[in-house]
């Protein structure tokens, strides 16, 4: 993978069945791996990478952005988060502009943003129209840490995992472990606002013991997308072709 983001919205994820899936921690031969199980929904302490809360009434969205960066703010304002949050200065941010969507990003490396989980990117993306924030993509990898391993990757993502599960979402949005391009959903859900965070661990599939497929990861992302069923992306106008 580049080491630069892939910011693409992730508005087409969909659940797909996913019988017989197993994670290989390693790429390596290695014991039988544990079938993939969605942990109980218990509270767990709030990750660094976790999304930022609104505690203040029940029902307030749980996810308003990112840190201090918060849906709908300007680049300006969000460069003024990244400086808060990470002491990093304007000009240790990269930019990268998606010429499909027409959209662009605001792109830095946080090293250990969840404690003990290594280096990640962070992406903020700016709408086509808006030029605001509507999307935050977090990303570990290889390219973002060349000491990351599938071990770590794979338990960056249950803790997580975990953590999203019991972080208040919509009961009836939540999904788990589905088979995507790439790799395997570990969580989907919307918050009372129809904010979405999905959670991917990407990595390639083999064949595994009986009908297993066994993942070995190769990456982690979370994203927390302010509006999923109608992004502010670039769409050809109807009858155009």
């Amino acid at each position: 993978m580049h080491r630069s983001l892939k910011f693409a919205l992730l508005a087409s994820i969909v659940t797909v069945a996913t019988s017989g899936l197993a994670l290989a921690q390693q790429a390596k031969p290695a014991p039988k791996p544990a079938a993939v199980v969605a942990p109980a929904p218990t509270p767990t302490p709030t990750p660094a990478a976790a999304a930022t809360p609104d505690a203040a009434q029940t029902d307030a969205p749980i996810v308003t952005g990112f840190r201090s960066a918060k849906f709908g703010a300007a680049e300006a304002d969000v460069v003024a988060a990244i400086t808060a949050d990470f002491g990093i200065a304007k000009e240790k941010i990269r930019r990268e502009d998606n010429p499909a969507e027409l959209t662009h990003a605001l792109i830095i490396t946080v090293p250990d943003l969840l404690e003990g989980g290594g280096t990640a990117d962070v992406a903020y993306v700016f709408g086509y129209k808006t030029k605001t924030l509507i999307q935050i993509g977090l990303t570990w990898s290889k390219a973002t840490d060349d000491k990351m391993t599938p071990e770590r990757l794979f338990s960056n993502a249950n803790i997580l995992r975990a953590h999203l599960l019991g972080a208040g979402y919509q009961p009836e949005s939540i999904a788990t472990n589905a088979v995507v391009n790439g790799g395997l959903m570990m969580f989907r859900g919307n918050d009372s606002k129809e904010h979405t965070t999905v959670l991917v661990l990407q990595g390639a599939f083999r064949a595994g013991e009986g009908n297993q497929r066994v993942l070995t990861p190769s990456g982690l992302v979370v994203y927390y997308i302010a509006d999923s069923k109608s992004p502010d992306i670039f769409k050809l106008p109807t009858g155009t072709f």
